[in-house]
């Protein structure tokens, strides 16, 4: 059997496999020679849209917060919505798009690094930032506003991580019921 080889690896194509290695195991399994195993491509691959492996740990960082926070919190449509409706359509997104898929790993390098610890509260602060501007437009503030912020990250962040064998059908049919509690005076 003849092992082929493909070309032209999108850099998207290479985050992911990077996101997935890291995953897998901790930040020392993101090689650019495993990356390219992964892809089935050789390794000169890699240099076309990386300088070097640091390069691509730090463009990691920001595809993350970017494909997993940014492109929702900075959603025009999303943010045309009424605000419970706002939240409940992000919430659904979470779910959808499976968006924690990577939160522990991330999490888990960011306590070890200074560069992915910036990059995480960077994004823990879109994400509050969006969460607690809905809940204000309903008329939440001070630390009701706050604490029902902080509940609704917490727990959009964590709860696929935590509770892997919740169905996806019986976690859609919960949503509606979370953001009516998290939005009830």
């Amino acid at each position: 059997m003849q092992n082929k080889t493909r070309r032209g690896i999108s850099k998207g194509e290479w985050l992911e496999a990077a996101m997935q290695a890291l995953a897998r195991g901790s930040i020392a399994e993101i090689t650019v020679e495993g990356l390219a195993r992964s892809l089935g491509i050789a390794k000169a691959g890699f240099y076309w849209h990386f300088k070097n492996r640091q390069d691509i740990l730090d463009q990691l960082l920001e595809h993350w917060a970017h494909e997993f926070t940014g492109v929702a919190a900075n959603n025009p449509q999303l943010l045309a919505l009424e605000p419970k409706k706002r939240l409940k359509v992000l919430a659904e997104m979470i779910l959808e798009y499976d968006l924690t898929r990577y939160e522990l790993a991330i999490r888990q390098w960011a306590l070890q690094n200074a560069n992915a610890a910036r990059v995480v509260r960077k994004v823990n602060r879109m994400r509050l930032d969006f969460v607690r501007q809905a809940l204000s437009e309903l008329g939440f503030k001070g630390d009701n506003l706050e604490m029902r912020t902080m509940l609704f990250v917490c727990y959009y962040s964590w709860e696929t991580p935590m509770f892997r064998e919740v169905s996806r059908k019986r976690r859609l049919a919960l949503i509606t019921k979370q953001i009516e509690l998290l939005t009830s005076k």
